[in-house]
């Protein structure tokens, strides 16, 4: 008989540790958004680990900015960021507090409020494209920069909320470069800090970093 997800909401010092650690140990859980129209639950699949200072493709390389101060901590905290002009994506705030550690939240299979994830994702094909992706996850969710620094280990109401769900087994865990990320070489061989439930179709397709062209 398989166990039904732990509905207990992780605390704050499971955030608190190294982002290799915590990234991988994600997957299987289960974020709430709360909403207007009532909760929208997400088993996560997809996730990316990025390490401030140590990273070159992290938002938190060259140091602080107004754009991505919350990186910078506490731990269990949400950092949104706005890309392309026109999506957002959402990550989750882990290590040291002043470390600007983040993972983050690629895809995952909407397993509650799935109409009302629907309505925000009109285009989605079938329910397994829901959150296929960074910016479709945020949107399915209704997250946007309005929940940045957003507190998802709070006492009491919170827009956004982690639960203990149910941890995939190592066995499952694939990792590999991430997706469009640069690297030595070009596709970040070196940081393959991109980690995913096996087999899952939720799961994003990866797609290589593609050097700009200089103009000649």
């Amino acid at each position: 008989m398989i166990a039904p997800p732990d509905r207990t909401p992780l605390p704050r010092d499971f955030f608190d540790r190294p982002v290799l650690e915590v990234a991988p140990d994600l997957l299987g859980r289960i974020l709430v958004r709360t909403t207007p129209d009532g909760p929208i639950a997400l088993r996560l699949t997809e996730v990316e680990a990025y390490d401030g200072a140590n990273d070159p493709g992290s938002h938190a390389y060259r140091g602080r900015t107004p754009r991505n101060a919350v990186m910078f901590g506490p731990p269990g905290h949400v950092y949104v960021y706005f890309t392309y002009g026109m999506w957002h994506c959402m990550n989750l705030v882990c290590g040291p507090e002043g470390r600007a550690c983040a993972v983050l939240l690629r895809a995952g299979e909407v397993v509650e409020g799935i109409e009302s994830a629907r309505k925000r994702r009109p285009s989605a094909r079938a329910d397994r494209e829901l959150a296929k992706g960074p910016a479709r996850l945020a949107t399915a969710l209704e997250v946007d920069r309005a929940l940045d620094g957003t507190d998802a280990c709070a006492p009491g109401e919170t827009p956004l909320r982690i639960l203990a769900g149910a941890p995939v087994p190592a066995d499952r865990v694939r990792s590999g470069p991430r997706t469009g990320v640069a690297g030595e070489g070009g596709n970040g061989e070196l940081h393959p800090w991109r980690y995913w439930v096996a087999d899952d179709p939720t799961v994003s397709p990866y797609r290589a970093h593609v050097p700009k062209r200089r103009r000649s």
